[in-house]
Formats: structure tokens, C-alpha cells, sequence
């Protein structure tokens, strides 16, 4: 098994780390436009193989795609990270033109890979490099879901005191502010959450969830990089493992909810052929409300890569 993870900044290398102490893929390439960053990180990771005990080898290249040749799943996080006051939208136009560069060469070395997009504005980013690789929309999807869930189920083990292993969740919808909560699908350990939180307290929480990137770009001036690697890394193991999780996943929507042409957040059956199955789950009328919402905001941001004629 081989996973190229493009961009070694922050999130790329957590998402490298984490699979190579996972120790299940033989070869992992940690490829960046700067220079000494991917050796120099991968050569960091390597020398860690003794101490924490794995045997996945991590090699670090400088836009060298060729070395990335046949990999079986490739995460993408590069582009510029969000700074304060940066809305995810002001990242369009620099992004899209990297994400559309990576596309196309990966894709050139590794024809039938499975392709997992990090790179803000999340959405739009994935729609871009559907566009870019050629694939079938299965093959691409995005790191949305994963992320905004693990934090949403983070803040209610803090709140109820309970670990986070038993607290089960699921979100819809565009990454960040217009995600859509489910608190109806939300469990600790089969008992609703709404036996633990009470409403007011939950809408809180949500709310937190929500703007939980913004949190944490406010709190370190930068965007985080441990959970969204640890998330990216979780997706790309369940195709690899053909796991069939079920993850919410931003994911191509030929129909499903209603909805055409659009890349949002569902839940998904992750396996080795990428998306295995879109997961449409019996919305009420307030649920479908919000992720319709959602639907327009995504929507908007995407009609900007439109207007780039990029394609």
C-alpha cells in the first residue's frame, strides 16, 4: 500500500504521522513545493520508527510527482492556511489554481487512486479537483464531516464527562458555518444525547462546533492541524482497510437529498473503492430546512470557481 500526502505543512505532516504510527501502509511520500520542508519532516517521522515501533517508511520530495507514482490514495492539503479574519472564501482564487495543479499531475502518476481533498474552502476545493483529475466522483471526496463531528462530539465528552469513544454523531451539509447538526443522531453510547444536554445548552454546543476552526484560528493566529490530520488520516485507513465505515463525507450528490451537481457533506460507506454508498437518511422538515441552506451557501462559493474559468 502507498499514500501520497501533498502539502507538509502542518496538517499534511500530522496526517503522515499518524498513518505511519498506524503501521499498516509500506510506503507513505510526504511531496511540498518548499524545498528541504517534506525531507526534513519525513526524516523527523522516520527517525521515530524505533521508538514508537512501525515499520512504514516516510520519504519526503520537493515536487517530485513522479516519486508518487501508483499510489493508492492521495490527500491533498495544500494552499494557503486561513488567517484572523480570513473567511474561508477569500481563499478561492489562490487555492483553487493549487489544488487544480495538483490534481492533474497526481493524477497523471497515479491514474486509479482515490483522492481525499483537505484544502480550504473545503467544498469548493473538492469540487475543483473532481474537475481537475477526471475520476469518477466516487474517487474524490473531501475531509469535512470527519472533523466537524469529532470536534462536536469533543465538546459533549467535556460537557457530560464521558469519554469520546461513546459519543456517537453525525453532521451535514458545507464544512464550518453552515454545517447542519443533528442532535436526533446523536448518542452516547444509544442513549440521546438529549438525556445528558438539554436543549439550550446543546444549541451552545452546536454553535461552538460551528465555529470551531475560527476558535482555534483566533486562539494560535493559524488553522489547526491535529484533529484535521488525525480526521484525513481516519478516512484515508477505512478505504485502504475496506473498513465500510460510515463517515460523513463531502461527497458528489447525483440526486441524493434532492439535490444535483454539488459537492456537500453526507454520511457515507467508506471502503476500497472510495465512496460505496451515499447514505440518505429520513430528514424532517426543519433538518432539510438547514441543509438546503447549506446547499446555497456552497452553492454560492462554488459559483466563484465557476466564474474563474478554470475549466
Amino acid at each position: 500500500m502507498k499514500v501520497t500526502v501533498v502539502g507538509a505543512g502542518n496538517v499534511g505532516a500530522t496526517c503522515a504521522n499518524v498513518l505511519a504510527h498506524r503501521d499498516f501502509i509500506n510506503e507513505i511520500i510526504l511531496l511540498d513545493i518548499k524545498e528541504g520542508t517534506a525531507e526534513g519532516k519525513s526524516l523527523d517521522m522516520w527517525q521515530t520508527a524505533p521508538v514508537n515501533y512501525y515499520s512504514t517508511k516516510v520519504t519526503g520530495v520537493t515536487n517530485d510527482y513522479p516519486a508518487t507514482a501508483d499510489s493508492d490514495v492521495v490527500v491533498i492539503t495544500s494552499g494557503l492556511p486561513r488567517k484572523p479574519g480570513m473567511s474561508r472564501d477569500d481563499l478561492i482564487a489562490t487555492n483553487a489554481n493549487i489544488v487544480k495543479s495538483v490534481t492533474e499531475q497526481i493524477v497523471k502518476h497515479s491514474p486509479n487512486t482515490i483522492v481525499i481533498v483537505v484544502s480550504n474552502p473545503l467544498d469548493v476545493m473538492t469540487y475543483c479537483s473532481y474537475l481537475a483529475s477526471g475520476l469518477d466522483s466516487k474517487k474524490v471526496m473531501g475531509m469535512a464531516g470527519v472533523l466537524d463531528t469529532a470536534r462536536y462530539r469533543a465538546f459533549l465528552a467535556t460537557e457530560i464527562g464521558v469519554s469520546p469513544k461513546d459519543i456517537q454523531a453525525l453532521l451535514l451539509g458545507g464544512h464550518g458555518d453552515t454545517m447542519v447538526p443533528l442532535p436526533r443522531f446523536t448518542t452516547v453510547s444509544g442513549i440521546p444525547i438529549t438525556d445528558f444536554v438539554g436543549e439550550e445548552r446543546l444549541n451552545e454546543i452546536i454553535k461552538r462546533a460551528q465555529g470551531g476552526g475560527g476558535e482555534i484560528v483566533n486562539l494560535l493566529g493559524t488553522s489547526a492541524w491535529y484533529a484535521p490530520g488525525a480526521a484525513a488520516a481516519q478516512m484515508t485507513e477505512a478505504i485502504l482497510k475496506d473498513e465500510k465505515r460510515i463517515l460523513p463525507v463531502c461527497a458528489w450528490l447525483q440526486g441524493e437529498y434532492g439535490m444535483k451537481d454539488i459537492y456537500l457533506g453526507v454520511p457515507v460507506v467508506l471502503g476500497k473503492n472510495g465512496i460505496e454508498k451515499i447514505i440518505e437518511l429520513n430528514l424532517n422538515e426543519a433538518e432539510m430546512a438547514m441543509l438546503k441552506e447549506s446547499a446555497v451557501a456552497v452553492r454560492g462559493v462554488c459559483g466563484v470557481l465557476d466564474t474563474m474559468k478554470l475549466f
